[in-house]
């Protein structure tokens, strides 16, 4: 009985020391940052997105459809 009251006393005294440590640790990232990072991930891939259809919508399509017209426009 001794043996066993001295192994939970050893396994509760390594778990207290490893959560103290855990709690005083400085490094690491929290979910806080973590969630930051894919906010501002997810904003900048909109801001690209509406980007490029403005520039697709208003400055290529409309350029690429003139062109091809006036590849096969064979009246003149």
């Amino acid at each position: 009985m001794r043996k066993f009251v001295n192994k939970v006393n050893a396994k509760i005294t390594e778990k207290v020391i490893m959560a103290q440590t855990l709690l005083r640790s400085q490094r690491g990232e929290g979910f806080v940052d973590t969630a930051i990072k894919i906010l501002i991930s997810v904003v900048i891939g909109a801001l690209v997105l509406g980007g490029l259809y403005a520039l697709f919508g208003e400055t290529v399509l409309p350029t690429l459809k003139q062109r091809i017209q006036d590849m096969f426009n064979y009246g003149g």
